[in-house]
């Protein structure tokens, strides 16, 4: 599985396919094994991320890390925030 790296800056990749944990996955040239289940269309690290670090995507900052993640973790709202804008995010509440 080789995800979609959307400008050459960027510090994220985004996923084509879903993958699953243990799944190879492509970055840069270097197979790894992915730590976790990652949706479609989401994002994961193209290198290893620190607390703090922008976030890249389409060669622009989208937000920064709150804690640290390894090559190829997803990278989403329990490990980053928008720099921007507000975060949502959906705890499980039992409402509809």
């Amino acid at each position: 599985m080789k995800p979609i790296l959307l400008h050459p800056d960027d510090n994220v990749l985004v996923l084509a396919e879903p993958i699953l944990a243990g799944q190879a996955i492509e970055i840069d040239g270097a197979e790894l094994v992915a730590p976790g289940d990652v949706a479609v269309g989401h994002k994961i690290a193209r290198r290893a991320l620190v607390a703090g670090e922008k976030i890249l995507k389409y060669g622009a900052p989208i937000g920064s890390m709150t804690v640290a993640a390894a090559a190829g973790e997803h990278v989403h709202m329990h490990n980053m925030k928008s720099d921007y804008i507000a975060s949502h995010t959906r705890l499980a509440t039992g409402e509809s």
